[in-house]
């Protein structure tokens, strides 16, 4: 038995009344403690290994639902476990999460980068697409669909929380996606969104900005946006998307794990190895 079996086991044992106690004694709270544990396991696994089900796990930290669930949030955004979905699902171990630097963000991604890399690249080349089509097709519940986004991404500015920000940010190009009277235009941006997000574990400014100036920089260039879409402003829309995904390039990049992407494509090397990872 597996030194995880094995706490696995004496957990479930030692009954929620002892893990009860064992919580009120800590001065950190659940989440955390909860979090700790989580990594505590990933540490000890392989890099890849399966640590178990989120039940399984769940039952391990003996905590309810929505604490565990915080916890894993917690150890996401640190790059310390990875979540799959399926039949042989569960939570794994991560390996050092490569960064990728989309404008002025970078992306803390799990095992799978390359994949991320071609997908913003291609997301980058059908914005303007989908952005002419909203101009042309949008209608006022649509326009609502994304106003509402845009709240999403305000109230997680205020919050400083990265990771929900851009989050309701894919969430709003997608409301834009929808829009587009092309099937095949929509489902491959959308597929695309799905890439990027599902391997993505945390984000912060690449700049020396603080966080809270980065989203709301963030923030106001999609209400513009949104903005110019709503009064059919097609320069005004045009010139924004521009901004927001910066002049493409043909660079064929060569990617490692301690280097970062910029939004034209070329790749480069962190000037403080170790300073970019997300928490």
């Amino acid at each position: 038995m597996t030194d995880r079996e094995q706490g696995l086991a004496a957990s479930v044992s030692a009954g929620p009344a002892s893990r009860r106690a064992l919580r009120e004694s800590d001065p950190a709270t659940m989440p955390e403690r909860a979090a700790e544990q989580l990594a505590a396991l990933a540490a000890a696994a392989e890099p890849g290994a399966r640590l178990g089900t989120k039940e399984e796990l769940r039952t391990y930290c003996g905590v309810s639902v929505g604490t565990f669930n915080e916890a894993l949030r917690l150890v996401q955004a640190r790059g310390v476990v990875t979540v799959r979905a399926g039949r042989v699902g569960g939570l794994f171990a991560s390996r050092q999460s490569p960064l990728v630097r989309l404008g002025n963000a970078v992306l803390a991604l799990d095992v799978d980068a390359a994949s991320v890399v071609d997908a913003l690249r291609l997301r980058d080349a059908l914005d303007p697409l989908l952005v002419e089509d909203a101009l042309h097709h949008a209608s006022a519940d649509d326009l609502d669909a994304m106003r509402q986004e845009l709240d999403r991404m305000r109230r997680a500015a205020t919050d400083l929380d990265g990771i929900e920000f851009i989050h309701a940010n894919w969430a709003l190009h997608a409301r834009i996606a929808d829009v587009t009277p092309n099937a095949m235009l929509r489902s491959f941006y959308l597929s695309l969104l799905e890439i990027i997000e599902s391997h993505t574990l945390s984000v912060q400014p690449a700049d020396e900005r603080p966080v809270s100036q980065y989203v709301q920089s963030r923030y106001q260039l999609h209400a513009d946006l949104v903005e110019a879409i709503a009064i059919r402003d097609k320069s005004r829309a045009v010139g924004l998307i521009r901004q927001h995904n910066m002049a493409a390039s043909t660079t064929e990049p060569t990617q490692g794990p301690s280097e970062t992407l910029d939004a034209d494509g070329a790749f480069h090397s962190p000037q403080t190895p170790g300073a970019a990872t997300g928490g």
